[in-house]
């Protein structure tokens, strides 16, 4: 039953592996199926996960398959599908420019690349808390039902997408993102985009959804 979406989260964790999204043991990846989330098992690694690395549980967290204890942050996955029923996979992983800026205390706020501000606006920072713990979920889960991206302080950054491929992409394109910011301080710092050109984009996004052509 759970066995095509264990092998989508192998290959995009395969994937997240590859591009230095994440590393060694840390991180998790989930996916929601019905009543149930297939979710990475603690100390697994998901660059090299296979079929044996996954626990299956309830929305209270109850293993209901499986061998291996669910990953310690389970309870932040589940606070993301219960704000978003739209929302399907969640990647939460410490990958190095994005963790960087979450570790200087830097949350995302200004608007500066077009994709960026199209897609996500902002990505907020939440508090730091103990990794696992309740206060990590009350801290971070408060910026779930707007924002799809969330920085964590001190600790990385967690990613909700409609699926398994819409999630990576958008952790893909912010560490790509993170990593622009980082080489453009090497060069007196991004400069910010005009409230008219946000505006722009923000029209062109609202024409998109509407259906509109819009051409420009």
């Amino acid at each position: 039953m759970f066995e095509n979406i264990k092998s989508e989260i192998i290959k995009f964790g395969h994937f997240a592996g590859l591009k230095g999204l994440t590393s060694g043991l840390s991180g998790n990846i989930s996916c929601r199926q019905g009543d149930n989330i297939v979710i990475t098992s603690t100390g697994t690694a998901n660059g090299y996960l296979g079929n044996e690395d996954f626990s299956i549980i309830d929305f209270d967290g109850n293993l209901v398959e499986g061998s291996k204890k669910a990953s310690s942050e389970k309870f932040l996955h589940i606070e993301y599908y219960n704000q978003r029923p739209e929302i399907n996979s969640v990647f939460h992983v410490h990958p190095p420019y994005l963790t960087a800026l979450a570790a200087s205390g830097t949350a995302l706020e200004d608007d500066i690349l077009p994709e960026i501000v199209f897609h996500f606006g902002k990505i907020p920072l939440a508090d730091y808390a103990l990794p696992g713990s309740k206060e990590l979920v009350v801290n971070t889960s408060k910026f779930f039902k707007e924002f799809d991206v969330v920085l964590m302080a001190n600790h990385g950054v967690i990613v909700a997408g409609k699926n398994i491929k819409d999630a990576y992409l958008k952790l893909e394109l912010c560490e790509s993102y993170a990593k622009t910011l980082t080489f453009a301080k090497l060069f007196g710092g991004a400069k910010i985009l005009s409230q008219e050109n946000v505006k722009e984009i923000y029209t062109l996004k609202e024409g998109i959804n509407s259906g509109n052509n819009i051409r420009k």
